[in-house]
């Protein structure tokens, strides 16, 4: 024993741990805008692993350890993580945590997309430990590529004579992953609560002579009260006394915030690579233990963007990250400038919560020809056909570039996903007039409630996710709102007297409630994602998969024909609302679009602080 481990036995001496994290990437690796094809952008991993090697750095100048950890959806959202057929050698996302040397990887809800076997697959190529301790195996026999907690050991490089610390993670994620991802999953895993198996993860590794307890939670800013079996769980969880520090996800905002103080250190670093979380842990050491004394939690952004909406890099992409997945790059560069078709106006979700959405409309007509014909095999033939479909870039947390901008003339694959980010199955599902209205209502909630009269107020509730307004092609329908929602945001019917939908028609006659429709919609919706309850309930039609990406692109090549929901007007309006106006928040590019609009409908007045172009709306 050396003279400094036998001092330490009847004196206090201290230590740092520092850990680094990452969570949300999405496969936002490089800075490379892969819809519109050109070079840029405030945010990536390429980014953040500059800010990494600068901590890692700093760590070992004070003399403390350090971790880096990742805390989940890492695996897909950007082209460069898709999978393609035949695709050899390691995932992209793998490869980054192979460089990056992460020392563990937490999942969320989305690496489970595409299934387990899929998964697996990815992950044989991760050096680091995987952890999910929410999800575990209905089957004995069905071995997950994944472990529920790990035990890193650690030197303090400050304190070279002293034993390691002996850090305990773990990792968890919404049970409703297993709604979201479908029947498949269910029938292979189980899911916990989160509250319950943080409890029971950090008591075991507690019991196992961990020194400190880390808790790789993707969740977020939720309800300090309930059951324990919620999405966002986060300040629940931290209230654990077994843990001490987490890493906050899902929900893609940042921590820490003055506005959500914790009594221990927990940060959410954002989402696509914007931020680099800090926990600055501090260690004590006393009769040959260390124990935690405490700590920081802090962000580092690697960008910004400027008042204008243009994005601001405050650090370089790290070359050596970029030159590992070159390869990566190149192969997805000539994948999505594949030639897809052809179209003869611009799309862009500029005004896609108050005006006609273009991109959505095709998207709504190609689910429609994709299953029409089908209709008569699945003893559907004498439903009308509708079509729903949700924008899935609006800006919001993701930034004001995060919008679908197409010009009009040849199109390539780029301009496919440009459309639908997420690669989603079609499905078909049978529903009646009033489970028809309660989709809307729920849709609806998107808007805050507007005081007639009255102006300055903001158009959509920023608590509301975008990709949760559903558009019915094939009705219409007005929103009115005026009247409160209907529904929460987690699908509870807060106000069953109140009714956003106005006038909804099929064919120009009132939609009755026991009168039966088919609706093509996104697999997502129709496993329970968004919250949509009344889904639950409807029937689904025996037909074959297919991906809404593949129904896009033959329909915009002419593979399958017109429909006729291409012809129908656009389904929604906002109710007249006389004298009254409201606050749209867009992107800064839809300056070039205002001209769509009918004149006196909205009027610039300026950015915001998050560089978000605004308008007034007169309702």
């Amino acid at each position: 024993m050396t003279s400094g481990a036998r001092a330490s036995q009847t004196r206090t001496v201290t230590g740092q741990l520092h850990v680094l994290a990452t969570t949300d990437l999405h496969c936002n690796l490089l800075s490379h805008d892969y819809y519109a094809d050109r070079p840029g952008g405030a945010i990536s991993l390429s980014r953040a692993a500059t800010l990494i090697r600068r901590a890692r750095a700093e760590a070992a100048r004070l003399g403390a350890a350090c971790l880096l950890v990742d805390n989940g959806d890492g695996f897909q959202g950007a082209p460069l993580g898709d999978i393609m057929p035949g695709a050899k050698g390691p995932h992209p996302m793998a490869r980054a945590f192979r460089f990056l040397k992460y020392d563990a990887v937490g999942l969320g809800n989305h690496d489970f997309d595409s299934g387990l076997a899929a998964l697996a697959r990815v992950l044989k190529d991760v050096t680091c430990p995987v952890l999910c301790a929410s999800l575990t195996a209905r089957q004995p026999d069905l071995r997950l590529p994944f472990a529920p907690s790990a035990v890193l050991e650690r030197k303090i490089p400050g304190q070279p004579g002293l034993p390691p610390v002996r850090i305990g993670l773990f990792s968890v994620l919404p049970p409703q992953t297993l709604i979201w991802c479908g029947e498949a999953l269910q029938a292979q895993l189980a899911a916990g609560g989160i509250v319950e198996t943080a409890a029971a993860q950090a008591g075991r590794l507690k019991a196992q002579g961990c020194d400190l307890v880390l808790a790789l939670a993707h969740t977020g800013l939720g309800s300090k009260t309930g059951a324990g079996c919620g999405e966002n769980e986060l300040e629940r969880l931290a209230a654990l006394p077994e843990i001490d520090a987490v890493v906050g996800g899902h929900t893609h905002l940042t921590l820490p915030d003055p506005a959500h103080p914790f009594a221990k250190p927990v940060v959410m670093p954002g989402a696509h690579g914007s931020h680099l979380g800090v926990l600055r842990l501090e260690l004590e050491h006393r009769c040959g233990v260390w124990r935690p004394g405490g700590g920081t939690a802090s962000l580092q952004p690697v960008g910004r963007h400027r008042q204008t909406g243009a994005a601001q890099p405050l650090v370089p992409e790290d070359p050596d990250f970029a030159g590992a997945l070159a390869e990566d790059h190149a192969r997805t560069l000539q994948r999505m400038r594949q030639p897809a078709g052809f179209s003869p106006v611009a799309m862009h979700s500029y005004f896609t919560f108050f005006a006609p959405d273009r991109g959505l409309a095709l998207v709504g007509s190609a689910q429609a020809a994709a299953v029409r014909s089908m209709l008569d095999s699945a003893g559907a033939e004498s439903l009308p056909l509708l079509s729903a479909v949700a924008p899935s870039k609006f800006g919001g947390r993701s930034g004001p570039h995060f919008y679908t901008d197409i010009a009009a003339g040849d199109l390539c694959v780029r301009n496919i996903a440009d459309l639908q980010v997420f690669h989603n199955e079609l499905r078909v599902v049978a529903v009646t007039g009033a489970q028809l209205l309660d989709w809307l209502e729920m849709s609806a909630g998107l808007f805050s409630q507007i005081a007639p009269g009255s102006s300055g107020q903001m158009l959509a509730d920023p608590q509301r996710a975008g990709h949760n307004f559903d558009v019915i092609f094939g009705l219409s329908y007005q929103i009115d709102p005026a009247q409160p929602p209907r529904f929460s945001a987690s699908g509870v019917r807060i106000n069953p007297d109140a009714r956003r939908i106005r006038k909804l028609c099929w064919n120009g006659r009132p939609v009755e409630p026991g009168q039966r429709f088919a609706v093509a919609v996104n697999s997502y919706r129709v496993c329970g994602g968004g919250s949509f309850g009344m889904l639950r309930k409807a029937e689904e039609l025996p037909l074959p998969p297919i991906r809404i990406h593949e129904a896009i692109r033959d329909y915009i090549a002419g593979r399958l024909p017109a429909d006729p929901l291409a012809e129908a007007p656009y389904p929604w309006q906002l109710a007249p609302m006389p004298g009254t106006s409201a606050v749209a928040v867009t992107g800064p590019g839809a300056a070039g679009y205002l001209e769509e609009l009918p004149a006196g409908l909205a009027t610039p007045c300026g950015h915001s602080s998050g560089g978000f172009l605004e308008l007034e709306l007169r309702l």
